[in-house]
Formats: structure tokens, sequence, C-alpha cells
């Protein structure tokens, strides 16, 4: 048997309190997603606002890099070391025939000439004689009319040591006044007679002035 009194009042029924509802439909949750994303998308914009000002401060007056060039054992710069090195154009040879016409006065030089002539792949006729005498620096004349006699010339020229280039007059200054279909013609002048190409091509060698021996005195000696 129960002791309660079926006529005391009802106890009033608690009210029960609704539990919190996690993140994924909760208010709470929204609340806590849209702080994170508020937060992501400031924390994103400082990055990327500093990223932009480095980026601009070395466009804009940051540090120049240096060029340096590479250096040898020496500490010398491999630049200050090199050395250019020019080379000439090959020899013109074919296209146009060489006469040599003695004007040294030297007997047999300009035979000799064109043998040196030949050795170096140039197509050469007989020596002859010029009907200037006397001429000191040797002349190479071209036959404009030959196509390539000009360039032939400007080879001769170069393989002598350097001569003057003319062209060709009429008629030419050998005997007989005819070149026999000949483009080139070398008048021989006494400074390159009986020359080698390897002696008329070499450099000159610079010579030292001589020593000032004004004002000095000569030691005497005693007897």
């Amino acid at each position: 048997m129960s002791n309660e009194d079926p006529n005391a009042p009802e106890a009033p029924t608690p009210e029960r309190r609704s539990a919190r509802q996690g993140v994924g439909g909760s208010p709470m949750g929204s609340t806590i997603s849209i702080v994170l994303a508020v937060v992501a998308v400031i924390v994103g914009f400082l990055i990327l606002n500093n990223i932009t000002d480095n980026g601009g401060s070395n466009a804009g007056g940051g540090i120049t890099p240096v060029d340096s060039a590479p250096v040898d054992s020496s500490g010398t710069s491999v630049a200050e070391n090199t050395t250019t090195t020019t080379t000439e154009p090959p020899l013109v040879t074919d296209g146009a025939t060489v006469v040599v016409a003695n004007a040294s006065g030297v007997g047999g030089s300009a035979g000799r000439m064109t043998t040196e002539l030949a050795a170096l792949g140039f197509v050469m006729a007989t020596a002859t004689n010029s009907t200037q005498t006397g001429l000191e620096a040797s002349i190479v004349q071209y036959d404009p009319s030959i196509a390539a006699a000009q360039a032939v010339a400007e080879s001769v020229a170069r393989a002598m040591g350097g001569l003057t280039v003319e062209t060709l007059p009429t008629p030419p200054p050998v005997d007989g006044g005819s070149l026999e279909g000949a483009g080139v013609l070398v008048l021989l002048g006494t400074d390159e007679a009986d020359k080698t190409i390897a002696q008329l091509s070499a450099p000159v060698a610079s010579v030292a002035p001589a020593p000032d021996v004004s004002g000095t005195t000569t030691p005497t000696t005693t007897g």
C-alpha cells in the first residue's frame, strides 16, 4: 500500500532544458563558423599585404645585385686576362693572274718574288721588268675589268706586309706595255727586293731610343 495522499495536489513537473546542439546545426555553431571565417579572411589579407609590400620594396629601390666577374687563382679578374684575338680573312688567290715586274734594279728579284707568291697559292705569270726604275716602295695594281682582280691584289699586298693597292694604268708600266691577260701587277721596289714573304710579313721591331748622356761626366784616372 502507498502512503501517498490521493487528495494532495500533484507536484509540478520540472521543465526540461533543451540540450545545446553542437557545431553543424545550432545557432552557437553557426556563430563560431562565422567568427572563424572572418578571422581567416583577416589573416589572409595581412599575409597578402605583407608579401605585396616586400615585392614592391625590392622592385622600387631594393638592393641592386652587383655583377661580379669570375677571378682566377691569383685574384685577378678573368675578364682582365682575356685577350681578344683578331683573325684575318684568308687570302684570295684565285680569279686573277699575278705578274711581278722588277722596278728596283736588283737583278733577278722579280723572279724570286714570283716563286715566293706562288708558294702561297697565287696564280703567277712569268716575271718581267717595269718601265719604272728606282722605285722605292712596292705597289700592287689591279685591272678593274676583271671581277676578282681587286680581291687578289689586296691579298698580295697583305701577304707582302701591307702595300699600297691602286688601279692599273693604261698601258701598264711593263716592258711591251701588256700583261697578256693578267689582272694584277706587282711593281717590286727596292724596299722589298730580294726579301722573302716571311721577312715582309714579320712585325717591325721597335727600337729603344738611345739614353741621354748629356750632362754626364767621364771619370778620369790619375797616374
